[in-house]
């Protein structure tokens, strides 16, 4: 995922499973397509290891990370009036992200937005709330008048 695990990197340490999980995706995705071309008898001895090392990342999400702290840290070294608590453009541009429309329709195709793209009011409120979700749960502490 681009835009999103660009605000994971952003936001949680580079050694929490959300912020490795979102840099691995891609990796991941590709090691896996030339699997089945494998013979089955391979397969099975692949997939239990998989799932432990699935099975492992599952337990660090318990390690959360507070989102409120560290959003409102980084607005303090930052100087700026960012309202990143309602706006996704300003919390955009508080992580140092692109924050133009093009970049938040990315967003929302990531994030399989159904909406109307060019209702950007509505696409924008979603989007933030959709963040703040995602965030949530890959281990982020997120104030729960953020989220659903």
């Amino acid at each position: 995922m681009g835009i999103l695990s660009n605000i994971f990197h952003k936001i949680f340490p580079s050694s929490h499973p959300a912020a490795q999980n979102s840099s691995q995706a891609a990796p991941g995705a590709q090691q896996r397509a030339p699997q089945p071309t494998q013979p089955p008898a391979q397969q099975p001895a692949q997939q239990p290891q998989a799932a432990p090392a699935a099975s492992t990342p599952a337990a660090a999400p318990m390690q959360q990370v507070d989102v409120e702290a560290v959003l409102n840290n980084m607005q303090q070294q930052s100087g700026q009036q960012l309202n990143w608590r309602t706006s996704i453009v300003d919390l955009l541009k508080l992580l140092g992200l692109d924050s133009s429309l093009q970049a938040r329709k990315e967003l929302a195709a990531e994030l399989n937005y159904s909406g109307d793209t060019n209702d950007s009011a509505s696409m924008n409120i979603w989007l933030h709330r959709q963040v703040m979700n995602k965030l949530a749960a890959n281990g982020g502490k997120v104030p729960a008048d953020l989220k659903d």
